[in-house]
């Protein structure tokens, strides 16, 4: 596999960075991961632009244009649609923190292929023991600091076809260990609130405003994990499983990807994506 680091590609296994990178001594890093559709990464200016807050807020400067970016995308992608991170960590410097900024970071972009199961394929789901983590600042962002999905994970025999459900501290729905959350009940769509401390997906933001568009109430907001098995639909979302249905979570049975609001926004979503349309 071929990637893509500081201006050179190289062999995925042959990527080495120093171990004095703050990425490494203190997960000062931050990433992105998407796929392309027909050559073109779907939603990639709001994908930058969360990364770019990020980078902001920590004072990292990224040395590349974007243009520079989709350049090294269309060359790994050489005509067959993939799966990639786009990982800026904050770079090589001595032990002990940094007093300003940034300014060499390591940009690193993977490639792999797309194992995805069909669309529409059912995932069964469960509720978490770990609790979602606090972000800093408020805001989660997509960082190194990552221990608090893995210690979700561990619970989970597979992520294939499962998916675990976090609650906060305080026992209120948050999101998946990859992904974002949707309920549907009495025709109306739930979603938790950002305040909660879930990532702000990208695709999370499509369905709100896409079901918004087509006259489905959504509403955001701090809700029980009985307020979800009272449901009818649940499914979730994130940039490279796109929306996948959830059949079944603990005793509670869905429609899956019969859910009638499922169903409409699933089409939407593959109708635009493939499409092209950026």
């Amino acid at each position: 596999m071929q990637s893509w680091i500081n201006g050179q590609y190289v062999a995925a296994q042959d990527l080495r960075i120093s171990p004095f990178d703050h990425g490494f001594l203190y997960g000062l890093g931050f990433f992105e991961t998407f796929r392309t559709y027909n050559g073109h990464v779907f939603a990639w200016q709001v994908h930058m632009e969360r990364l770019q807050q990020a980078l902001t807020q920590y004072r990292i400067r990224m040395p590349y244009s974007e243009a520079v970016l989709l350049q090294v995308i269309e060359r790994l992608n050489a005509g067959q649609d993939g799966y990639f991170r786009l990982n800026v960590s904050a770079g090589e410097h001595p032990i002990g923190l940094q007093p300003t900024e940034y300014r060499e970071p390591n940009v690193i972009i993977f490639r792999k292929e797309l194992h995805n199961p069909s669309r529409g394929t059912e995932k069964l789901a469960q509720w978490l023991e770990t609790a979602r983590n606090t972000p800093e600042k408020g805001i989660r962002v997509k960082s190194h600091h990552y221990g608090n999905n893995v210690l979700g994970r561990f619970e989970m025999p597979s992520l294939a076809q499962q998916e675990g459900f976090f609650l906060t501290e305080a026992g209120y729905v948050a999101e998946g260990i990859t992904s974002n959350i949707f309920w549907v009940k009495d025709n109306v769509l739930y979603t938790s609130s950002i305040e909660t401390g879930i990532l702000p997906g990208i695709i999370r933001a499509w369905v709100i405003e896409r079901a918004s568009s087509f006259g489905i109430e959504v509403r955001e907001g701090l809700y029980t994990k009985q307020d979800v098995e009272q449901s009818v639909e649940c499914f979730i979302t994130n940039s490279v499983q796109e929306l996948v249905p959830i059949r079944q979570l603990a005793s509670t049975q869905f429609l899956g990807n019969e859910g009638p609001i499922y169903a409409r926004l699933h089409a939407a979503y593959i109708d635009e994506v493939e499409r092209g349309i950026k």
